[in-house]
């Protein structure tokens, strides 16, 4: 028989709204049917097909690097986990913020390739230029710093993880100072095209490319069934970085997935134009909050909201919203995640709205 529990708890899961994250849908539609438009059509593995040569030029246009190593990688763990060794010798770490992805979700993923990550004070999920310049001076005028693990790369990710991110000026300050300890900067973009469609931006995807030394344009997270875009801005990629890519892991076979949705991605500028709907149901969102006398905990201008619930609204919501609880504040309210996606309908933010 079956075990009709399981059917009750499904139907009602799938029945809930959820906004738990930005990647519990599957691909944008057009992916999907390019994917079978060319399903039978015969060509090379391991990312040497037309698809991902189609992908390339166009991302090479799109970020304005016509020299740019493009790469594509399975997941955005895999992705941040492999540049960084590819980029560091063995006695290097990693400079990121306590609360960075690579710091705090990841499960150590980038310690397990042999290279620690250091971390320094964050606020609101950003690095300050000036947070930065201290650490890395008072590390180098230590006498005993050959003892230490070598700062040898810094990383941040845009937006952060608390949905915030870096102005041009801020982006500048911290590729200067970079550039003067001559260690590259790392952009982990896997929710890139949110931080550029939000409506506090003011850097674009050819002004960030010159900014840092390699970053990655996330596909997972906004549009792809799976898959990153690592671009070495200046052809700058490591020797043997493929091989390297591979003995990470992230390497796929049927590099034809990763190209093609990515060649879709890219095309008629459809990458920004669902990042756009994503934001603009953010921002739905943020007004519904703030409307009905909600606090925040973090001003994010991107995707991911933050308000802060009482118990009582919390248990409200139970069985009906799915959304993430982050944190207990010292008073017993909560600091709940909400995140909207390419794909969050708009009728989601209404029911929500009616249910609180």
């Amino acid at each position: 028989m079956p075990n009709t529990n399981l059917t009750l708890n499904t139907f009602l899961l799938l029945s809930m709204i959820s906004f738990t994250c930005d990647y519990i849908e599957g691909a944008h539609p057009l992916i999907l049917k390019r994917l079978v438009e060319t399903n039978m059509t015969q060509v090379e593995g391991y990312g040497e097909d037309p698809f991902c040569e189609a992908a390339r030029d166009k991302i090479r246009e799109a970020t304005g690097c016509p020299s740019a190593d493009v790469f594509f990688l399975v997941g955005g763990t895999q992705t941040n986990s492999t540049v960084i060794d590819a980029m560091l010798r063995r006695y290097e770490g990693v400079v990121a913020v306590e609360t960075g992805h690579i710091a705090v979700h990841e499960s150590g993923a980038v310690e397990f390739s042999g290279h620690k990550v250091i971390t320094i004070p964050g606020h609101n999920g950003k690095m300050n230029p000036e947070d930065l310049r201290q650490y890395l001076h008072h590390f180098h005028a230590d006498p005993t710093w050959p003892h230490m693990v070598y700062p040898g790369m810094v990383y941040i990710s845009f937006p952060t993880e608390y949905g915030t991110i870096y102005t041009r000026d801020e982006l500048s300050a911290i590729k200067a100072i970079c550039d003067e300890y001559e260690i590259p900067l790392f952009i982990d973009g896997a929710r890139l095209g949110y931080g550029l469609m939000s409506p506090a931006a003011d850097i674009n995807l050819r002004e960030l490319a010159q900014l840092c030394d390699v970053f990655y344009i996330g596909g997972t997270k906004v549009g792809a069934l799976c898959g990153e875009a690592v671009v070495f801005s200046r052809g700058n990629a490591p020797r043997q970085f493929f091989t390297i890519v591979k003995q990470h892991g992230a390497l796929l076979a049927k590099g034809r997935l990763l190209g093609l949705q990515f060649d879709t991605l890219f095309t008629d500028e459809l990458y920004f134009k669902i990042a756009q709907h994503a934001i603009d149901m953010a921002m739905e969102l943020k007004r519904m909050f703030a409307s009905k006398g909600f606090e925040f905990y973090i001003d994010s201008p991107t995707n991911q909201q933050f308000p802060i619930l009482a118990k009582e609204q919390i248990d409200a919501l139970e069985g009906k919203v799915l959304y993430e609880v982050w944190d207990t504040l010292p008073d017993g309210r909560y600091i709940t995640r909400f995140a909207t996606s390419w794909a969050t309908p708009r009728e989601n933010v209404e029911l929500l709205a009616q249910m609180l």
